[in-house]
C-alpha cells in the first residue's frame, strides 16, 4: 500500500485564507473611506503668548455620502474647537459650532472671517515653520490625521 502525499490546504488552511481575506477587505474599506476626504492648505496661524491660534484649510468630500465634522484634537493645545465668525450690524463675533456637514462633492473652506478651528491653551512651544498634526473627528467615529503648517499671525 502506498502512502499518499500530505495534503496542503485542508480545512485549517482554507479558514486561514478566509480570515486573511476578510482582514484585507476591512483594511481596504477604511482606506477607501479616508480617501474620500481631502484636506488642502492646512495652516495654523500662531499668535504670540497665550493667545489662541486659528486653523484654516479646505475640506473636500469626494465620497457619495455626506460627512459630518464634529471636532478636532491636537497635542500642542488643550482644546481645539470649531468656530464661525459672524458679522451682525457691523460687529464681528465668534460662535462655537457643534458640527458641520459636508455634502458629497462639496468643499468646506475654513478661512479668516468664516469657519475656522480655534486652538486654545497652548501646551507645547511652537514656532513659525513647525508642523503639527491635528486629528479631525467625524460623526461616524472616523478620524483623519492632517498636518498643519504653523504660520505667522499676519498670514491669511
Amino acid at each position: 500500500m502506498m502512502a499518499s502525499a500530505p495534503q496542503h490546504g485542508g480545512p485549517a488552511r482554507s479558514s486561514q485564507r478566509l480570515a486573511w481575506g476578510l482582514l484585507a477587505l476591512l483594511l481596504s474599506t477604511g482606506a477607501a473611506q479616508a480617501a474620500d476626504l481631502e484636506v488642502t492648505d492646512a495652516r495654523l496661524r500662531l499668535m504670540p503668548g497665550d493667545l489662541p491660534g486659528a486653523g484654516y484649510f479646505q475640506l473636500h468630500n469626494a465620497g457619495d455620502e455626506p460627512v459630518t465634522l464634529v471636532g478636532a484634537d491636537n497635542d500642542a493645545y488643550e482644546h481645539v474647537m470649531l468656530h464661525m465668525t459672524m458679522n451682525e450690524d457691523g460687529m464681528s463675533s465668534m460662535h462655537s459650532v457643534s458640527e458641520l456637514e459636508i455634502a458629497p462633492g462639496d468643499t468646506l473652506e475654513f478661512a479668516p472671517k468664516g469657519y475656522h478651528l480655534m486652538f486654545m491653551k497652548r501646551q507645547q512651544p511652537l514656532a513659525v515653520g513647525d508642523e503639527v498634526e491635528v486629528t479631525f473627528e467625524f460623526a461616524d467615529d472616523r478620524t483623519l490625521p492632517v498636518t498643519f503648517d504653523v504660520v505667522s499671525p499676519t498670514s491669511e
